[in-house]
């Protein structure tokens, strides 16, 4: 394959292309569903692909084949030639690339428990006694829907510049999802699992914790009360600091989105965050569900620092954003797989811990909210967002105090994080997906933190 895709290169350049690139990958995936304690769903499988990117007088052309024999390549990029020169003169604006160092290298996935190595039928044993026990161990519950991902990748990158590199990565991820209902009152709680290291995913998370988690979650929800709407002071966990900081800022400064309109758009070297708070995106970390060694434009992932000490002094780029910005690519262009074209993505994304102690994080506080675990969060590229939290208290006199449901906050994320007032010690990351049109495997988090003013929905 390798000689193929050298050819294929050497293919576009004859034909007049001023750079040309391939991404070969092959996927061995396995999915399963399982619902209220059936197999709903199974998916067994390999798929190989490539996908081809030619760049003709500032023009891409891209085509894709599920195909890997030489006719097949050779004819994608005859394809995604023809294409780009046929819009040469019809663009106004034309891409130019960021000049980078081409790199040959080939890395290895490590697995401690090797995915080949575990039968369907192990896998999905484990889904069905999430399942069953989650059942058993909470009254009124309705419906119990787990989703379950593995995947083993190799992707094989070459380009005109000289660019020779071979990556395997291992994903194992589910979600679970459960909804109950006591006396009129419906309460749900999902939580996401995620590991790069081979089938280990339950070792620190054995079904019974799981279902206990959940169920926890669910019946203190029956208990709870509603919260009170108006602008108080909250304690963010980490769950919480993740998806905000993904959803309301990490967005933004995906370099496409900030020149697509997004607030911060002109605001590179302003302070847009109080002096506490450091966020970063970083793709070095080692067995982070967000972690590899090189994106899909074969750029070294890195430890990229976007806002530091409150000041933005970074966005996430491609080569071609960065040319545009006169700054570094930093690893973050990624495609779902051969049939997409990478785009600017996060990887592990978070806020940096403080140094305060998780009390002192409530002590100030004569009432507030405690937010604990995100439901479901959106933002828009004029800095507003909306967060919805599964799990709450409130906080009375610097104390930890009753449940809460149905639970929001909302308002404009460079006002929120100015309010930022104190950052604690404790650090996590969760793993996840997002989705921008591709999914990509992410990871978000960072520490608790005080925020003295924030929107909350509630009655």
């Amino acid at each position: 394959m390798e000689d193929i895709l050298i050819n294929a290169v050497s293919l576009g350049e004859k034909l007049g292309a001023d750079y040309v690139d391939l991404r070969f990958e092959n996927l061995l995936k396995t999915t399963i569903t399982v619902k209220d304690g059936k197999i709903e769903n199974v998916k067994d499988g390999s798929e190989s692909g490539v996908n081809i990117r030619v760049l003709v007088k500032g023009v891409w052309g891209v085509a894709s084949t599920g195909k890997v024999d030489k006719s097949s390549i050779f004819e994608g990029v005859r394809s995604a030639y023809k294409l780009a020169s046929t819009l040469s003169g019809k663009v106004h604006e034309k891409v130019e690339l960021a000049e980078v160092k081409p790199l040959k290298d080939k890395v290895k996935a490590k697995q401690k428990v090797n995915l080949r190595d575990v039968s369907f039928e192990d896998k999905a044993k484990n889904l069905l006694s999430i399942d069953e026990k989650l059942f058993k161990v909470t009254p009124h519950l309705k419906s119990c829907t787990i989703d379950y991902i593995d995947m083993e990748k190799v992707k094989l990158y070459v380009n005109s510049d000289g660019a020779n590199i071979w990556e395997e990565k291992v994903y194992v991820w589910f979600r679970v999802y459960a909804t109950g209902v006591e006396n009129g009152i419906y309460a749900s709680a999902s939580e996401e699992y995620g590991v790069t290291d081979g089938f280990t995913i339950f070792n620190e998370n054995p079904p019974e914790k799981i279902a206990d988690e959940i169920s926890e979650r669910i019946r203190k929800q029956f208990k709870a009360k509603t919260a009170k709407g108006g602008i108080f002071p909250v304690v963010l966990d980490s769950n919480i600091v993740g998806v905000f900081t993904h959803e309301a800022f990490g967005h933004l400064a995906e370099a496409d989105l900030t020149l697509a309109g997004s607030v911060i758009l002109n605001m590179i070297g302003k302070q847009v965050a109080s002096k506490f708070v450091t966020i970063i995106d970083d793709g070095t970390i080692e067995g982070a569900f967000g972690s590899f060694k090189y994106d899909d434009e074969g750029i070294p992932s890195q430890k990229t620092i976007l806002v530091r000490e409150g000041t933005i002094i970074n966005l996430m780029h491609n080569r071609e954003t960065a040319k545009k910005f006169n700054m570094e690519p930093t690893g973050n262009a990624r495609a779902e797989n051969f049939r997409y074209t990478p785009i600017i993505r996060m990887r592990n994304t978070y806020i940096k811990p403080g140094d305060h102690n998780f009390e002192e994080l409530f002590e100030p506080i004569k009432f507030g909210y405690y937010l604990k675990a995100f439901r479901g969060g959106q933002a828009n590229l004029d800095g507003t967002f909306q967060v919805g939290v599964q799990e709450a208290y409130e906080i009375v006199n610097g104390e930890i105090g009753k449940p809460i449901r149905n639970l929001s906050i909302s308002g404009n994320t460079l006002e929120t994080l100015m309010k930022v007032e104190a950052v604690g010690k404790e650090f996590k990351l969760w793993p996840g997906r997002c989705g921008k049109g591709q999914i990509a495997f992410v990871c978000d988090g960072g520490p608790p933190l005080r925020v003295g003013e924030v929107q909350v929905g509630g009655r």
